[in-house]
C-alpha cells in the first residue's frame, strides 16, 4: 500500500490517498477514529490547547462498507487556527523547525503558519492511513503497539512480553507503569511552566510476521523499510532496532539470540535482534525505539537570522504547541509501522 499525505496546519483541511487497500475489507471506521482520538491535540494539560475534533471523511474507495480497491481518500477538517501567532516570524525562521530548510526548497513560497505542511498535525492523516492498514494486517494476523519508553530521562517499565502492549492504548497517557507515568507528565509540566519543552522515546513492536521477509539488499532491507517511515515522523531523531545502542555495551555472548523449539516452532530464547537478521525476518517480534527530539516551539527567547536582510535577530514564538509530543506520538508511531510491515509484507 502506498500513501500520500497533503495539506496544510491551517489550510481548510489535511487528508491522505491510499493506494492498494484490498478490495473488499469491511473497514471499521469507528476505529480509524479511536485511532485518531488518541492523537487529537486538546485533551491534557501536557499538550497543546488546539482544539479540533479530527473527524474524519472518506471521500472515496469506500461502497457500502467495503473497500472497492480504488484509492481511499480520506480527509480531516482544520477548525481552531491562529494563523496570526506566526505573521512575527514568517521571516525568521524558528530553530529546529522545517522552516528554513523549506524556506529554500520552496523558494521561499511556503506556507508558514503553524509550520504547513512540516507541521506534526500532518501526523493525523498518516494515524488514518496506518488505521487502515492496521485493519488489513489484523487479517493476516499481524498486530502493532507502542508505549512511551522514557521522557527526559525518566523511563518506563521494560517490555518483558509484547503482550503488555495490549493494554496501553486504552490508557490516556500511554506507559506501562503508570507511576512512572505520572513522573513524566510532573516533568512535561515544569518544562512547560518554564515555557520550554522536553523529549523523550517510544517503543514499538510489530508481531506476527512471519521469517523470511526481506533481503539485506538495500530497498529491502526490514529495518531500512520500517527506518524510512519512521523517520518520515516529524521530530523523529533516532530509531534503534532491538538492543539498539545497548549493543556497545555487550559481547557476542551476551548480543546473540539462541535459537531453540518451542510448541515446534523454531525462536530465540532473547530477542536482541529485535526480530530481524541480516535484513530479513527471523518470525520473532520486531522491535524498535524512536527518539524524539524536545518541541522546538518554546516560548523562550531564541536567536534567528531575519532572511530579508541577514541579520541576527531574536525571536519569541507565540501560539499553542504541546511542551512534548511524546505522548501524542505514539499512535503515530505505530500508523508508520503499519504501513512499514504492510510494505514488507508485498501488500
Amino acid at each position: 500500500m502506498r500513501h500520500m499525505i497533503f495539506g496544510e496546519s491551517h489550510g481548510p483541511a489535511i487528508g491522505v490517498v491510499v493506494e492498494g487497500v484490498p478490495a473488499g475489507l469491511d473497514l471499521d471506521l469507528e476505529q480509524v477514529q479511536k485511532e485518531l482520538d488518541r492523537r487529537k491535540p486538546g485533551q491534557d494539560p501536557t499538550a497543546t490547547a488546539r482544539k479540533e475534533s479530527d473527524r474524519v471523511e472518506v471521500l472515496s474507495g469506500v461502497f457500502e462498507g467495503k473497500t472497492t480497491g480504488a484509492p481511499l481518500a480520506m480527509v480531516i477538517r482544520n477548525a481552531d487556527q491562529h494563523s496570526g501567532d506566526y505573521e512575527s516570524i514568517r521571516y525568521t525562521p524558528r530553530p529546529g523547525h522545517g522552516d528554513y530548510a523549506g524556506f529554500i526548497k520552496s523558494q521561499g513560497c511556503l506556507d508558514y503558519r503553524g509550520g504547513g505542511h512540516f507541521s506534526g498535525r500532518l501526523t493525523a492523516p498518516l494515524v488514518a492511513a496506518g488505521a487502515v492498514a492496521k485493519q488489513v494486517l489484523a487479517g493476516r494476523g499481524v498486530w502493532v503497539g507502542a508505549h512511551i519508553s522514557s521522557i527526559y530521562g525518566i523511563c518506563d517499565a521494560s517490555l518483558e512480553d509484547t503482550e503488555d502492549l495490549k493494554g496501553v492504548a486504552a490508557k490516556a497517557f500511554p506507559v506501562l507503569d503508570d507511576g512512572k507515568g505520572e513522573e513524566m507528565r510532573q516533568a512535561i509540566l515544569e518544562a512547560k511552566e518554564e515555557q520550554d519543552s522536553v523529549g523523550g522515546a517510544i517503543e514499538c513492536a510489530v508481531t506476527g510476521l512471519p521469517a523470511g521477509l526481506g533481503a539485506p539488499d538495500f530497498g529491502c532491507n526490514v529495518e531500512g523499510v520500517f527506518s524510512q517511515y519512521l523517520f518520515a515522523v516529524p521530530a523523529v531523531k533516532g530509531v534503534d532496532f532491538g538492543a539498539g545502542v545497548a549493543f556497545s555495551l555487550m559481547r557476542g555472548s551476551e548480543a546473540n539470540d539462541p535459537f531453540e523449539v518451542r510448541d515446534g516452532k523454531v525462536v530465540t530464547r532473547t530477542n536482541h535482534a529485535g526480530g530481524v537478521n541480516g535484513g530479513i525476518t527471523n518470525g520473532m517480534p520486531v522491535t524498535f525505539e524512536v527518539t524524539i527530539r524536545p518541541t522546538p516551539s518554546i516560548s523562550l527567547p531564541q536567536e534567528s537570522v531575519d532572511l530579508r536582510t541577514g541579520e541576527e535577530v531574536e525571536i519569541e514564538i507565540k501560539g499553542r504547541h504541546d511542551p512534548c509530543i511524546v505522548p501524542r506520538a505514539v499512535p503515530v508511531i505505530e500508523a508508520a509501522a503499519a504501513l512499514a510491515a504492510c510494505q514488507v509484507l508485498g501488500l
